[in-house]
């Protein structure tokens, strides 16, 4: 192997040196019969010019190619450089969408808490959630150091989302409407007629949410109809929006209803909620109720007493 490859080699300068002297030799001739002229002069037009025509455009081409190599060179900077800015100018629309997107978030917050203005509320981030696409059970960024308690009501989009279950000291878990577990006492607000609003995972991913025990002896109740928390709980504060009717009918018993709500909240995109730190106390309302009926019954029994005193003195001046 060595051998050849060493043969091979000193082939390679032998023609290297043949090429050479020929092209030395090509050169002499050339000057030689531009002196000289005759047969010289044909010999060289006939083998000289056309080589050196040749070696003319193996170096035009090569010029070419050069320059040609420079100009990629240059267009791949360019294209980099463009690239770049591309990427920049595609993160900064990112950002700025993002912004957009955030913003419009928290206007329509601002815009909840004014439609819900005689209940105090604090803003919170969802920070986790359960497995799955919807939202039925998640995790605020605020706790009982922010004066967050179990079983206050938080809302988003509009109406109600859910209710604080448990607490934690910079944390909170929420149980939306939607859940299985999930039951609220709502009413129809053109009637007034109750019901209850009962979480159903499966029928949530048709958009909506079960609607039982609807009391509706006047079949007034239609869909369309406005559905919201009713006075009668005692959890939910009253008046905050739930949803829509979708579907009603009548149940199997003749007595109530049942169907669907579409409710006002996207409860597969929540990313900022309302909390309402105002809780609905019933024993404190029971109270009022009782101390007013207390109130009543006294004055009742003062008129009476005030009557008898003014009749004995009207006998006694008779007599």
């Amino acid at each position: 192997m060595k051998k050849k490859k060493n043969q091979t080699s000193v082939m390679n300068r032998y023609l290297l040196i043949g090429l050479s002297v020929f092209c030395i030799f090509m050169m002499l001739l050339s000057s030689f019969s531009d002196k000289v002229g005759g047969p010289f002069k044909v010999v060289a037009n006939v083998t000289v010019i056309p080589l050196q025509q040749g070696i003319n455009q193996i170096g035009g081409w090569m010029g070419d190619m050069k320059d040609n190599f420079q100009t990629l060179k240059q267009v791949r900077a360019e294209n980099t450089k463009l690239q770049k800015q591309v990427d920049s100018l595609i993160t900064e629309n990112n950002n700025l969408q993002q912004e957009r997107y955030e913003l419009q978030r928290l206007q329509e917050l601002y815009q909840l808490d004014k439609n819900y203005a005689d209940y105090k509320k604090t803003a919170a981030h969802v920070i986790g959630k359960d497995s799955g696409n919807w939202f039925n059970v998640f995790t605020i960024n605020k706790g009982s150091k922010d004066g967050i308690q179990e079983d206050m009501n938080v809302i988003a989009d509009g109406g109600l989302v859910g209710i604080v279950t448990s607490v934690g000291s910079n944390w909170a878990t929420v149980r939306s409407i939607i859940d299985d577990y999930s039951n609220v006492s709502a009413e129809i607000s053109s009637t007034s007629d109750n019901c209850i609003i009962a979480g159903n995972l499966k029928l949530i991913d048709e958009g909506k949410i079960s609607l039982v025990k609807l009391t509706d002896a006047d079949n007034k109740v239609t869909v369309g109809d406005k559905v919201v928390t009713s006075e009668i709980s005692n959890r939910f504060l009253p008046g905050i929006l739930i949803g829509y009717v979708s579907e009603i009918g009548m149940d199997s018993n003749n007595l109530t209803k049942s169907g669907s709500i579409t409710p006002v909240v996207d409860f597969r995109h929540l990313h900022e909620v309302l909390v309402i730190t105002q809780l609905k106390n019933t024993d404190e309302a029971q109270k009022d109720i009782q101390s007013q009926a207390q109130s009543e019954t006294e004055m009742i029994l003062e008129t009476e007493t005030g009557k008898q005193t003014e009749s004995s003195k009207q006998a006694g001046g008779e007599q």
